[in-house]
């Protein structure tokens, strides 16, 4: 709640004791000797959100799954912000570490409180160790006076496996930075991204894959529906290193735009040090073709629900990524529901 762990609010249902979910106040006296080693030892300063998060953060959410343990229930963080008494400042710090041949799922979920506006600058530490799987899905939704700044650093350790689902669909000004560092040999790295914007709301996607050893795969699949007089901005960047040789790197971002008032400026981007590797990239902007409504409509459907059906077939091919049944259906029904008003509107 604003950046604080509520512990009346929250269920801790641990049944393996050596799995510690706390806050991370609350940590700095039981688990310091874990904490000091790993806090702040990845994300780097690099801009004055992540100076303001290191120096101001008091409480966030402590993770650390130990080794040749597989959590099959996801860790579901919830983020509350925003008063209707004051204008808030929430900045919540996470660190997040697992073990060896592990495996895990985090949501994490924001929603506002009020609709007075209200900051959200969150930065996320995670170390992921050898031979480890983890599922990150981050779910944006807060009202349109809210603003949204995160940082997500992912330390991957050899034969590792971290798939990012980022949905942003909220927020009047949002940034989000997503970095991975690959330090091992034969680690697997997944970017699935979604950022629907609306009326005037300007929504940032930042991402780098960092390739440092050889052998390792990495993917980027980042889809923008923009409409009204709203503004998206991608970009994305991957380095190969000098020694990263065999690696294989793809990364595509797609948009459409439902109006002529809306952009998009998207950059992808690859710098490559090694001589043997396989790298894609690339990136496309269009519209709704009329010749799709016309044969939907010459079926039967409404143009309404023409446009409707025809952005979730471009949102499903993200979405379809998520392993978690419940989260698909929450998030098609949320498109859903955001065409139906959209459509309205740019009728008119």
């Amino acid at each position: 709640m604003n950046g604080y762990f509520s512990k009346e609010h929250s269920r801790l249902n641990i049944r393996n004791g050596k799995i510690i979910i706390e806050g991370l106040n609350s940590s700095l006296s039981k688990h310091k000797d874990i904490l000091f080693e790993h806090f702040t030892n990845y994300a780097k300063i690099e801009n004055g959100f992540d100076a303001l998060n290191t120096a101001f953060a008091h409480d966030g959410a402590f993770i650390h799954l130990p080794d040749n343990i597989i959590l099959e229930e996801p860790i579901y963080i919830l983020y509350l912000n925003g008063s209707d008494e004051d204008h808030v400042i929430s900045q919540p710090r996470n660190l997040i570490i697992t073990g060896k041949n592990s495996q895990l799922s985090i949501v994490e979920s924001y929603l506002g409180l009020s609709e007075k506006k209200y900051f959200t600058n969150t930065l996320t530490e995670m170390v992921i160790n050898e031979n480890t799987i983890v599922d990150h899905y981050k779910i944006q939704n807060e009202n349109l006076n809210s603003f949204h700044i995160s940082k997500t650093q992912v330390n991957q350790e050899r034969g590792s496996t971290y798939s990012s689902h980022n949905v942003v669909l909220g927020g009047s000004l949002v940034r989000n930075n997503v970095n991975t560092v690959l330090n091992g040999e034969g680690c697997e790295t997944n970017y699935y991204g979604l950022y629907f914007t609306r009326e005037n709301q300007h929504i940032d996607n930042h991402t780098l894959v960092d390739h440092a050893k050889p052998h390792c795969h990495s993917n980027e699949f980042y889809k923008g529906i923009l409409s009204g007089g709203s503004r998206g901005v991608f970009n994305g960047k991957i380095i190969v290193r000098k020694d990263a040789q065999k690696t294989n790197a793809y990364q595509s971002n797609k948009n459409l735009l439902l109006s002529n008032a809306a952009s998009i400026d998207t950059k992808p981007q690859l710098e490559i040090f090694a001589d043997d590797v396989r790298c894609t990239h690339g990136a496309t902007v269009g519209q709704i073709e009329d010749e799709a409504i016309f044969y939907l409509r010459s079926r039967g459907v409404s143009e309404e629900n023409a446009r409707s059906l025809l952005v979730n077939a471009f949102a499903s091919d993200v979405i379809d990524f998520m392993r978690k049944d419940t989260l698909k259906n929450e998030m098609n029904k949320t498109i859903n529901d955001l065409m139906k008003n959209i459509s309205i509107k740019n009728k008119d």
